[in-house]
């Protein structure tokens, strides 16, 4: 095992989190010798969540969690103590709290009537059949950076198992063939069960409060040093023996340009990247700032370190369409029980048993899910939250004349109400708060192999790339799991330690799955 004098981690994201985590649990590196820098003033990155119920709560986004898959994030946090129950683990409290809440939903697809789609057929003709078996059994090479569409028909995307999957995991019909095969293969055994929605596991709280802050507990209590308001914009280098040696992190610090040097016997640790940059909040008199790449703080280093070096990955192929990669969230605070009663009453689940609702017939392609209450650690006992999300946001409401990038928390209750068939006032003294997010897909982008950095480049002495856009064979981006697999990989890497990260679960090599999977979609 490789001795280090000090750790560097560009980046307070997941990634990050979990990079210190395993240096300390498995390479016996001591917490003062990690340094996370983070230019937020908060630590978790795109797990967020935060507000209160006078001025309303706000999550950008929600990851799908399952315990059939996400080896290394569970080998994670079987290590790390619950903050809600003594002598428990996050994952024993995990575990505990899905067998009390067992997703089973009654109301996956809503249609343009307002009645509940009997999801009994995957919608398949012959045709979708074929062309789907035949995009999930092409080698990646072959596929290259081609689209979903090269290989799926127009009529496929009608289809309800369309509507269910690209909801679910976010796709879009322009998105990358490759990233679609592989949630085809990860997650097979959801296949069979996508209209309930029966795999998919949930945390007690928000991902900020049920993951990010007890990892941040434990690395606070190991001494770790956590830097916030802190801007990396350069690095300095090296070639020493034909590696890429870091030798100096400029970065912007309450308005001061300040140098940390690098030495021998350290290491970097770089999220590159982040789904959730330049993402704006709204209110319910206003909608969220359009903002853009000038706005952005994330892809600037990566784009300097890449521009001379193709093992550094090639950002521009995620960050170069918006139009492609945006999408937005809204997150609704309530102090009446009456929405959730009556969608109580209309789905036929309890909150946190139901998942996603999507509106298959919104021009918005609407999707909204309650879950168990209280979502935030301190929400009170009379206050509900919940989730929703649009993939077209550019395009114009059912019920609201304008799109819904253009509108206000007031104006997508309005359209929300306007899909139920619920009186708004249902939403009285709601406070809806949407979110736009540029760059929420943009790991699902159309890429070549080349265009993702290794965790560990060959030719990188002391600098690891840990976030959604390096190249983790098989695994699936847009997962906590992804950046914390990148961060297992990375650390046991270039600290030399002989341990194995856990190897991906391929239960669509099981031939019961296969059988299952087959089954459905011939229904």
């Amino acid at each position: 095992m490789k001795k280090i004098s000090k750790a560097y981690l560009l980046g307070g994201g997941i990634g990050s989190l979990a990079t210190a985590a395993f240096m300390i649990r498995d390479g016996n590196v001591a917490g003062e010798q990690i340094h996370i820098l983070e230019a937020a003033l908060v630590m978790g990155g795109s797990l967020d969540g935060a507000g209160n119920p006078e001025q309303g709560y706000s999550l950008r986004g929600g990851r799908m969690f399952t315990t059939d898959n996400y080896e290394c994030t569970w080998d994670l946090y079987k290590s790390i103590p619950s903050l809600n129950f003594k002598d428990k683990t996050v994952f024993d409290e995990t575990v505990d709290f899905n067998e009390k809440h067992i997703a089973n939903s009654k109301a996956r697809l809503v249609d343009s009537r307002r009645a509940k789609v009997p999801v009994s057929s995957m919608g398949f003709s012959m045709q979708d059949r074929v062309e789907l078996l035949k995009l999930a059994n092409t080698d990646e090479d072959t596929l290259g950076a081609s689209c979903i569409t090269d290989w799926l028909s127009p009529e496929f995307f009608n289809t309800e198992f369309w509507a269910m999957w690209a909801t679910t995991f976010a796709f879009q019909p322009w998105h990358s063939a490759v990233e679609f095969k592989r949630y085809l293969h990860r997650f097979m055994l959801e296949f069979s069960r996508i209209e309930t929605l029966g795999g998919v596991k949930r945390t007690i709280y928000n991902q900020y409060d049920s993951l990010v802050l007890p990892l941040k507990h434990w690395l606070e209590e190991h001494g770790v040093c956590f830097v916030t308001g802190c801007t990396v914009t350069d690095l300095d280098h090296k070639i020493e023996d034909d590696q890429f040696v870091v030798t100096a992190i400029h970065c912007l610090r309450n308005g001061q340009q300040e140098q940390i040097q690098v030495n021998d016997e350290d290491l970097v640790f770089f999220q590159n990247g982040t789904m959730t940059d330049a993402s704006s909040l709204g209110s319910m008199q206003h909608a969220p700032a359009k903002l853009t790449k000038a706005d952005s703080t994330s892809w600037a280093l990566w784009e300097k370190l890449a521009k001379s070096r193709s093992d550094f990955g090639n950002p521009s192929a995620f960050n170069s369409s918006i139009a492609e990669s945006v999408w937005e969230s809204f997150t609704v605070t309530l102090k009446n029980p009456a929405f959730f009663n009556k969608m109580i009453q209309f789905s036929g689940n309890e909150p946190g048993t139901g998942g996603l609702v999507t509106f298959k017939d919104s021009n918005w392609f609407m999707s909204t899910v309650l879950a168990n209450q209280p979502h935030f650690a301190n929400q009170p006992v009379d206050v509900q939250v919940f989730w929703g999300y649009a993939l077209f946001p550019d395009r114009v409401g059912n019920y609201v004349a304008k799109p819904m990038s253009e509108c206000n928390g007031e104006e997508i209750l309005k359209e929300l109400c306007g899909h139920l068939r619920f009186d708004l006032a249902t939403v009285e003294s709601a406070n809806c708060i949407p979110c736009r997010m540029p760059y929420i897909t943009s790991m699902f982008m159309p890429r070549l192999l080349s265009d993702r950095p290794l965790p560990v480049p060959p030719a990188s002495k002391n600098l690891a790339f840990v976030s959604q856009f390096v190249e983790i064979a098989d695994d699936v981006v847009f997962t906590v799991e992804y950046s914390v697999r990148a961060a297992q990989m990375a650390v046991y890497q270039l600290l030399e330690i002989d341990r194995k990260v856990r190897p991906i679960m391929r239960h669509d090599k099981s031939l019961q799955t296969q059988l299952d999977v087959l089954v459905k979609a011939f229904k």
